[in-house]
């Protein structure tokens, strides 16, 4: 079976699959189809910090490896002044996930570089999903066609996720990872801990490393000595 390519990233985190995004069932089913080449429409993921939009993104690149698919995640931020290159080692996939169309808008050769894969990955039946904070019509880029191409894609809006929202993330992320949680633990930090998702997903991992190394459950006590609340 085939593995994800993952350049300008350190390593898909294990827990950025599919099956632990909590959200609208919408994205999913779409960017399922995309990821087993059930569909060949472009789809663009857009929302704020933390609503979920790199976490869609890898999902969809494990799923389609998982299917024997060529696939390959793409951290633009990473790329800006020299996309153009980076793109060329992507020719020939069956599904590149472009994360953060942002950061590269008003660089305008990239731009021309993003614009030019695009047209060779829709040609040659290459699915390609992208994502930035806000959707193509509010990007600042320079380049009406590249916003036009953009644009033609399936927009998957999403919104950061309330306090219920962020329960159910971390219940998903905490059962994927075999981590007993006490519903006290979960309202204790929840009110304690900073409410940015991604800061509260990076905190399970810690938890996880301290509740297998002293082999105990996740409660209030547990916790308090833990993050030294």
């Amino acid at each position: 079976m085939s593995t994800p390519q993952l350049p300008l990233a350190l390593r898909a985190p294990a827990d950025r699959i599919f099956d632990t995004f909590v959200g609208h069932p919408v994205p999913v089913g779409l960017l399922r189809a995309l990821a087993r080449g059930t569909s060949h429409d472009g789809a663009f993921v857009c929302g704020p910090q933390a609503s979920g939009k790199s976490h869609l993104l890898l999902a969809c690149v494990d799923d389609a490896a998982r299917a024997g698919r060529r696939a390959a995640y793409v951290a633009l931020a990473a790329a800006r002044g020299r996309l153009r290159d980076l793109l060329a080692a992507q020719e020939g996939g069956d599904l590149v996930a472009l994360d953060g169309v942002d950061a590269v808008a008003g660089e305008r050769d990239d731009e021309v570089a993003l614009f030019d894969f695009h047209n060779r990955a829709r040609a040659s039946g290459c699915a390609l999903v992208y994502a930035a904070r806000a959707a193509p019509a509010q990007l600042a880029l320079v380049l009406p066609d590249l916003r036009s191409r953009l644009a033609q894609c399936t927009q998957l809006p999403l919104e950061v996720p309330d306090d219920a929202l962020r329960r159910d993330v971390l219940r998903a992320r905490a059962a994927w990872r075999g981590l007993a949680f006490d519903d006290a633990a979960f309202d204790f930090l929840l009110r304690r801990v900073d409410r940015d998702l991604v800061s509260l997903i990076d905190m399970l991992e810690r938890l996880d490393r301290a509740s297998l190394a002293a082999q105990r459950r996740i409660t209030v006590p547990f916790l308090r000595e833990v993050l030294a609340l």
